[in-house]
């Protein structure tokens, strides 16, 4: 479904003399599948999003979904094939919480951008999926951090993309509403069979929800897997530049990711 082949992106503007911020990333994510980027901070988790989505020009390389090139699309055309949860939030905030989610149906509009009973039932559903709807009538701005994320996932949903990609969407959200969150992507990418990139920091949750494991280290890839093939002691303590365990988990069998606790110990 998506595919990202050989993708290089710059620092500052579009000059092949700059730093590389992605060098020659080469991924692809299946339908009904979940693919979470992990890495150190600077490794360009965010760069990708965001070179993917199209919101930053690329040096090289080609992003596809279902075959066809992102790059030969419309904004509009790309929309209806891909939505973004972004890590900044950006949502208006004089607007009501239905206003922003209902903005999701934006490439489905007519020229006189009216909104059809579809799209009204659409953004609807999209508020009861992110447990956002008593939320409905809320200005936006009135919201705290972890409602205005949820808000965002829903506007993402109501676009009703086969491809979503989340940019750490659990940042400001408390445990319960991880949990929620991660399981409603969960479930969705199994029924409607999407194609889910996904960055997270945490790399239990990545363990937890990932169908493979993508490791950037200085904008390359490292290495890509399921999470047993990637989230290695040898791995993981190299490139955090701290020594970690890796058990099974005792739930899931799952790799969990335990720091060395005697790490600076008595310093």
């Amino acid at each position: 479904m998506l595919e990202i082949d050989s993708l290089s992106v710059t620092y500052g503007r579009r000059d092949p003399s700059r730093p590389l911020a992605l060098d020659g990333v080469s991924l692809s994510v299946q339908p009904g599948e979940i693919l979470v980027v992990i890495g150190p901070n600077g490794a360009g988790k965010s760069t990708l999003i965001r070179a993917v989505s199209g919101a930053l020009p690329s040096l090289s390389g080609t992003v596809r979904v279902a075959g066809q090139d992102l790059s030969q699309m419309s904004a509009s055309q790309r929309a209806r094939h891909m939505a973004t949860v972004p890590q900044a939030r950006n949502l208006p905030a004089a607007f009501t919480v239905y206003q922003s989610v209902l903005l999701g149906r934006t490439p489905y509009l007519s020229w006189l951008g009216q909104t059809s009973s579809r799209d009204q039932r659409v953004a609807h559903r999209a508020l009861e999926q992110t447990l956002t709807l008593e939320l409905a009538d809320r200005r936006v701005g009135e919201l705290s951090g972890g409602e205005q994320q949820r808000v965002l996932l829903a506007r993402a949903l109501a676009q009703d993309t086969p491809v979503l990609l989340l940019d750490e969407p659990t940042t400001h959200l408390d445990l319960q509403h991880q949990s929620s969150l991660l399981n409603l992507l969960r479930q969705l990418t199994n029924q409607k069979k999407l194609a889910v990139l996904m960055v997270l920091h945490d790399l239990n949750l990545a363990s937890l929800y990932a169908d493979r494991v993508a490791l950037l280290v200085g904008g390359r890839l490292k290495t890509s897997g399921t999470p047993q093939e990637v989230l290695t002691e040898e791995d993981l303590s190299s490139v955090y530049n701290v020594p970690v365990h890796v058990v099974p988990h005792p739930d899931y069998g799952s790799p969990l990711v335990l720091p060395d606790g005697r790490f600076g110990a008595g310093s």
